[in-house]
């Protein structure tokens, strides 16, 4: 199959924001005076919509409480969790192998397409894409199947000729629903059991196997 268009998410596959993810989910925890999980026990928060991340810590669907939440993790992240970020290793290198191949790349990442552009600038890889694709604040477009949709008709895409790379099984589940080939990453939050599941056409443990696979 020939692809043309690859689409990345950012959490767990463009860089490692555990610490600014978790210690904001923390500090908004404490501010409803809810239970405060340990910084090891909330990985699994790392990829899904706040939203979804909030109503399982906080035991509720009311949409009031998951929305004040969220502005509570806003109130620390914007200021200080959005720099708690590190580049994942050999991803520049990928990136600049992929579009020396032809490859027209974009980010597609389930937190705020506000906060997302600045992440990418920051780390100095904004030259490798053409759009930073997000949600918006209001949670639209925070599921992985709608943010790609949006992506395919918003470029003119073809799914059969774009490939989403993602670390957990919400960025393969949302490439199958919109039939568009997926690859999984090992280094970032998911378990190969979880992404296998989605039937990804490659599990890779580095960047440059993603490289090798597409040429």
């Amino acid at each position: 199959m020939a692809y043309s268009t690859i689409l990345f998410d950012l959490d767990g596959t463009l860089t490692d924001p555990f610490d600014g993810i978790t210690r904001s989910i923390q500090y908004a925890l404490d501010k409803l005076d809810a239970p405060v999980p340990d910084a090891g026990d909330l990985r699994w928060c790392i990829g899904p919509p706040l939203w979804d991340s909030f109503e399982v810590l906080l035991k509720t669907d009311e949409r009031v409480k998951l929305d004040e939440a969220v502005a509570l993790y806003r109130e620390r992240y914007t200021v200080t969790g959005l720099f708690e970020n590190t580049l994942i290793e050999g991803i520049p290198e990928a990136l600049q192998a992929l579009r020396d191949a032809g490859y027209r790349l974009h980010v597609c990442t389930s937190k705020p397409h506000a906060y997302a552009g600045k992440i990418v600038e920051h780390f100095e890889l904004m030259p490798h894409f053409g759009t930073v694709y997000g949600s918006e604040l209001s949670g639209k477009r925070s599921a992985k199947a709608e943010l790609i949709a949006h992506i395919l008709e918003e470029e003119g895409l073809s799914a059969s000729e774009t490939v989403m790379i993602g670390d957990r099984k919400h960025d393969l589940i949302g490439a199958n629903a919109n039939k568009v080939a997926s690859i999984g990453v090992l280094w970032g939050y998911g378990s190969h059991e979880e992404l296998a599941v989605e039937d990804p056409i490659l599990i890779a443990q580095q960047p440059a196997e993603i490289v090798r696979h597409l040429g």
